[in-house]
Formats: C-alpha cells, sequence, structure tokens
C-alpha cells in the first residue's frame, strides 16, 4: 500500500486519504480474533458501508473537481488528479482486502459455527428445488428483464441497487439476436434468503444470496434463449444535494424536490463479479461513463453490507458481544427539576442510559408549571421518543419550538417528515440559518417556580450534548450530555435559540463558545495561553478528543504550541491532517485513533490552563465546516468532580495499549503494543459504569 507524501512535501496529512486510513482500521476490526465472530462480520459490513459514503460524498466531488481543471484541493498541495489516483490505488486494495477477509477468513469460520452462505455448486437436490419454487413464486413475478436494442436502450441503474448483465444466445420472440440483457433487482426483495430447516440437507443457519438465485436460473426470464453469462454489477452515484438555499423560498421544499434525484447524480464507480468478462466490463464501462479506474471486482455480493442481517438472524449470543444495561444515575430516577436543581449531572453514553433525557422531556410535557421547550434536532432516528416527547407537549399546550437540520446527510427524508408532524401539532419549526447547518445539540426548558422570597420566577434546565438526540446512537456511539440548570448557561443556551429562530445578532456569551463567532478563536486563544502558561514554568498541557482534525488554522495553533514545548495528546477517531512527531514541527504532539465496540463520538478538549484546568465539550470537530460553516457550541465543565471525571477517563483513553491506533508522521497507523494484561479502553469504562463485561 502506497503511503502519504512524506513530511517534507507538506505540514497536512490529506483528508480523504486519512479517512481510507480510518476505514482500514475498521476492516482491521474484522480480522481481530479478540472481537466476536458475528461482531467481526459486522465492522466487515461497517467498512462497506463507509466506503459507499466515501464514493458519493468525497470521490464524487474531487471528480468533479478533476473535470473542471481545478488546481489544488487542500492545504496539502496535492492537485486533484494525483490525490484521485491516489485514492484510486488505495481504495483498489482496500476492496481486494474486504474480500479476502470475507472468502478466506470469516466465511470458514462462520461454517465451523454452522453459518453457511451455500454457493450454487452446494446445493443439493431439495434445496435446489426448493429455491427453484422460491424463485417462480417470490422473485420471477417482480422481475423485468430488459433485451438490449434500439427500442430497449440501456435503462438508468439506481444508485446502489443490485443488477445483472446477462449474455445471450438465440433469438428472440421477434427472431432477432439480442446479446446482452439487463436485469434489476427490485429492493424489496431480500439480499440474503435463509433456507428452511426442514429442507433436507439444511443447517440451522444456511443462507443463499439472492444474486446466486437470479443466477442460478436466469434462463427462466428469457424463454426459448440461453444465458451464457450472469453477471452482477452495482453503480455508486454522487449523492451529495444541490440546493441553492439563497434562491430556495422554501427550503423544505426545495430538499424534497432535490431528494427524488439523489439516486439518479452522476456516476462514480462500477462494482462488478470477479469474473465479469473484459468485454462486458468494457459495454458497462461504456454505457455508465466510467474509466478502467472506476471499476472494481468484487470476489462475492457487491454488496458487503447486506451481511448486516446475519447478526441479527443467528441466534448466537456466544458470538456476539455481551449485553449490557446501561446504568441510570440513582440521582436522576425521579424529579429530574429536583435534580437539576441540586447539581450538575453528566451522562457518558453509552454507558449511561439515555433514558434521563427523554424522561427529562417527558416530564416537561406533562408538567402544568413548563411553559416552553426549545431543542434542536439534527438526527433523531425513525419513531422517535424524542419527537413523540415533544408533539406529546406541543398537544398539552407548551410552547415547543424546534430547529430542525433539514440537511444532515441521508436523514433528510426522516427530518422532513418529522417537522411536518410537529407543525401538524402546532410546534413551531424553523430550519436553522441559511448558509450555516445547524449541528449544536441542545434542549432548554422553561418552568415557572416559586421564588425564594416568595411570587413566581421562571428558571431554566438545559441538556447540551456531543451527540444527537437518537436513542439507538446512544447505545453505539460514546458521547457525553450535560444536565444543567446553571443560570449562567442556561441563559447563553437562550440567547442561542434566540438567535437561530429571530434572526437577531447575537448577544455576548459569557460561558457558551459558538460557531461560527467564537469557537474557533476562543480555542486558539486557550492553546496560547498554554504556550504562554509554559514559558512562565506555570502547568501547560492540552488534550483534546474528537473525530476528525482537519482545519489548517487550528493545525498550525498546535504545531506552535509543541514547537514551544507544550506537550499535546489528541485522541482523533477519524480523519487526522496533523502530522505528529516531526523534529522541529510537532515533536511534542501524540496522535491516537481508538477502534473498538462503540463509535468514538464525543468530542472534549482539556487545558491545564497554569494548575487551573479547564474542560469543555462540544458538538464540533475541529473541521472549518464545524469552525465556520455550521452553529455548533462548545460548553465548559464547572462542576469539579465531573471535571476531574472526564479527565480521568482522557487519561484512559491516553493509556489504553488493547484497541489503540498511533498516527506516525507519514500518515499511517500502526497498533499500540499491547501490555501485559491491558483491557480495551471501553471494556474498562463499561465495567466501571454498569458493573457488566463486553
Amino acid at each position: 500500500m502506497t503511503s502519504n507524501p512524506p513530511p517534507a512535501s507538506s505540514p497536512f496529512i490529506n483528508r480523504e486519504l486519512s479517512l481510507l486510513e480510518f476505514n482500514r482500521r475498521v476492516l482491521e476490526q474484522a480480522k481481530d480474533e479478540n472481537v466476536p465472530l458475528l461482531e467481526r462480520l459486522k465492522f466487515l459490513c461497517i467498512s462497506c458501508s463507509n466506503l459507499d459514503e466515501f464514493f458519493e460524498i468525497r470521490v464524487a466531488g474531487l471528480k468533479q473537481m478533476v473535470k473542471l481543471g481545478t488546481p489544488l484541493t487542500g492545504p496539502d498541495a496535492l492537485a486533484p488528479a494525483e490525490l484521485f489516483a491516489e485514492i484510486s490505488a488505495r481504495a483498489h486494495a482496500l476492496v481486494d482486502e474486504q474480500y479476502r477477509v470475507l472468502n478466506e477468513v470469516l466465511i470458514p469460520q462462520l461454517e465451523r459455527e454452522k453459518i453457511r452462505f451455500l454457493r450454487r455448486s452446494e446445493w443439493s437436490a431439495e434445496q435446489d428445488a426448493w429455491l427453484r419454487a422460491y424463485f417462480q413464486n417470490e422473485l420471477l413475478p417482480v422481475l423485468s428483464p430488459i433485451g438490449l436494442d434500439p427500442a430497449h436502450p440501456f435503462p438508468r441503474i439506481l444508485n446502489k441497487s443490485l443488477n445483472f448483465i446477462v449474455s445471450l444466445s438465440g433469438k428472440d420472440a421477434f427472431g432477432r439476436n439480442i446479446g446482452y440483457a439487463i436485469v434489476q433487482a427490485p429492493r424489496a426483495l431480500p439480499r440474503l434468503i435463509q433456507l428452511p430447516r426442514q429442507v433436507p440437507g439444511t443447517g440451522p443457519w444456511d443462507f443463499v444470496f439472492l444474486s446466486s438465485v437470479i443466477h442460478a436460473y436466469v434462463d427462466d426470464l428469457f424463454p426459448g434463449m440461453q444465458a451464457t453469462g450472469c453477471y452482477q454489477f452495482r453503480v455508486t452515484r454522487n449523492s451529495d444535494l444541490l440546493v441553492d438555499e439563497n434562491e430556495a423560498d422554501d427550503l423544505l421544499e426545495a430538499l424534497e424536490g432535490e431528494l427524488s434525484q439523489r439516486q439518479w447524480g452522476d456516476t462514480v464507480r462500477l462494482e462488478v463479479a470477479h469474473n465479469c468478462p473484459e468485454q462486458m466490463s468494457l459495454y458497462l464501462m461504456e454505457e455508465l461513463n466510467l474509466g478502467p479506474s472506476d471499476l472494481y471486482r468484487c470476489h462475492g455480493p457487491v454488496n458487503l453490507m447486506r451481511l448486516i442481517q446475519i447478526p441479527e438472524l443467528v441466534d448466537r449470543p456466544d458470538l456476539k458481544y455481551p449485553p449490557f444495561t446501561p446504568r441510570v444515575p440513582k440521582a436522576l430516577s425521579g424529579d429530574l427539576f429536583a435534580a437539576l436543581r441540586s447539581q450538575d449531572h453528566l451522562l457518558h453514553h453509552p454507558y449511561d442510559s439515555f433514558g434521563p433525557v427523554l424522561e427529562l422531556l417527558r416530564q416537561a410535557a406533562k408538567d402544568p408549571n413548563v411553559l416552553a421547550i426549545k431543542q434542536t434536532l439534527y438526527r433523531t432516528g425513525p419513531k422517535s421518543p424524542v419527537a413523540e416527547a415533544l408533539i406529546q407537549a406541543a398537544r398539552a399546550g407548551k410552547e415547543v419550538t424546534v430547529v430542525i437540520e433539514l440537511r444532515a446527510r441521508f436523514d433528510e427524508a426522516e427530518n422532513i417528515s418529522l417537522a411536518e408532524a410537529l407543525q401538524d401539532v402546532g410546534a413551531h419549526v424553523v430550519y436553522g440559518v441559511v448558509g450555516y447547518k445547524t449541528h449544536a445539540k441542545m434542549l432548554l426548558i422553561v418552568r415557572r417556580e416559586e421564588a425564594p422570597g416568595g411570587g413566581a420566577t421562571l428558571r431554566h434546565y438545559a441538556h447540551l450534548s456531543t451527540g444527537n438526540y437518537h436513542p439507538r446512537t446512544a447505545r453505539l456511539y460514546t458521547d457525553y450530555g450535560l444536565l444543567t440548570a446553571d443560570p449562567a448557561i442556561c441563559k447563553d443556551v437562550h440567547a442561542v435559540f434566540l438567535q437561530l429562530t429571530s434572526l437577531g445578532k447575537l448577544s455576548r456569551l459569557n460561558r457558551l463558545l459558538q460557531s461560527p463567532f467564537t469557537l474557533a478563536r476562543g480555542l486558539r486563544e486557550r492553546i496560547e495561553r498554554e504556550v504562554a502558561n509554559h514559558q512562565k514554568g506555570k502547568p501547560a498541557r492540552i488534550v483534546a478528543k474528537m473525530n476528525a482534525l482537519v482545519e489548517p488554522e487550528m493545525i498550525q495553533a498546535l504545531y506552535q504550541a509543541s514547537n514551544a514545548g507544550v506537550p499535546i495528546d489528541l485522541i482523533v477517531r477519524s480523519m487526522c491532517s496533523l502530522r505528529p512527531g516531526v523534529p522541529g514541527l510537532s515533536e511534542n504532539i501524540r496522535v491516537r485513533s481508538v477502534v473498538g465496540r462503540f463509535l468514538e463520538h464525543s468530542r472534549a478538549f482539556y487545558f491545564a490552563n497554569g494548575g487551573e484546568p479547564e474542560l469543555w465539550l462540544s458538538s464540533a470537530d475541529w473541521m472549518e465546516r464545524n469552525l465556520f460553516r455550521r452553529v455548533e457550541v462548545a460548553f465548559p465543565i464547572l462542576d469539579q468532580k465531573i471535571r476531574e471525571r472526564v479527565i480521568g477517563e482522557l487519561e484512559a483513553y491516553l493509556a489504553d495499549t488493547a484497541q489503540s491506533w498511533l498516527l506516525q508522521p507519514d500518515g499511517s497507523y500502526r497498533r499500540a503494543e499491547p501490555e501485559a494484561g491491558a483491557r480495551p479502553v471501553q471494556l474498562r469504562l463499561l465495567e466501571e459504569l454498569t458493573g457488566t463485561g463486553g
């Protein structure tokens, strides 16, 4: 595998190449014998899904730059054509490795556990009879093969759909030679078919791919002709939405119109069966306007993500991560308003339950003293209990205001439906600010309470989070959520909501940092303060945990701090454009990535601050989009015990040698050398916070 340009060529690692490196680390989990077998299969599927999105968004945009002749892509100074060639080489190697892991590692181990994917050559006579009947009854009625001739031109191919190109011999019903036909598999058809155990010779978990069934009986689709070849293929298209917000009178309406076209964007990649003849591959490339570098040969199903169903279909708890019950802090099991008046509370998902957040919303919806609820929503998931609580609050007469980000990528349709449902019950729904995605995670509750000196007063309660209001991902992602009634923080949250709804000029915030206004500047000032403290002989250190670090000015600020002698530890899950450990540039910076059972999603920034530590949590990564093109907030942890707890957890990540990867100056990663008895940091936190192992 080729490496990133050497440090001398640029102080920055290319972000797209760094993202591919992250996907390689995900794939490594599929090879890790310490990970339960069915979970390893999941990691393989996730690596496939990640690569799909990489092509749909990152490669699609890059190909447009190549076409337009754009000279540079970013601070790393790689020209688009040069970068595309490097991406192509790495992506082809990654795809080859995905299928090697599937065929040589996972399938043999799954077979030993009686979980089998039966090839056509392995079907017994009874299985063949059952599958032929299945084809005749379930598949044939919904398949529409298209013979290619002047009256039947090459069809439009839906993004990421399963298709087959079939070569034919013999004459059609009108006495003509057809040559090729296309068979498109409707998305309603299951891609995996489980054979019933009553079929003789069938084991407890025997599966057949839909592609194998169609291939086996494809002749039935062309009566009087013979299929001489049948090969699956899949096309990836540009899936970025193009909505001119400045020209759109109604953003919701504009997005609804654009969503229908997402599946038909420009072609970006062609995946074909590994044994597809060269002539047929060339034909497909020509019809799809793609070149040889866009062709990927797959030794197995062209969409590995379909295998994600297997862990749900196979009842083998011994091959999965042990279940656990998230902790509900005792103080948050009763009157939540009273608990928040008493002190701040921090939830660390998934170890801590998301339940208290939902319960706070439900209590607010029912409480006659609650006057208003304001919330931002970016991703909530289908049938969201968060949305249901807001709907109940609006029906109960509360003043409900929801800032919904309609442009949350790949969740646009769900968010449009959510917006319409909230509007139907009288909630105020706004879509954020034109040109700036609202990515901040905030909830504010306004409640009428008795004042200390008698009479009534209004008190505010807030929830601020590093992650989305999504109960399912709260079981899969690591995130922090602060529950507080701190007047200064709540006042700032209220001010941000006023800005988002009224679009008025924001008053000065006393506690929060907000992008696109004060967040980047506030972080840089704190980095510079560490430099000044170090020069004065005071305690100075930076520890920052985030999903991605690519913004050039932030990286330069860290380089300057490193050159001044400030020790810097970074925990960056995915993309990182900073080169650590380069003499004269970054010798005091260390970067690690933690990949494990849970997706690391929390953002935490610690500054030693001369012996008076500061800790900030945020919804924002250190990317240009988060710092300058989105509405984000960072919030301080003021409670000393909570602050010490989070700092201790950051130290646990830095001490981890079981599931950490260390970034090298050339942009590659090497796995940390496990110390004797080393336990993954996620397992340690799971045991400490929930009392159960994983």
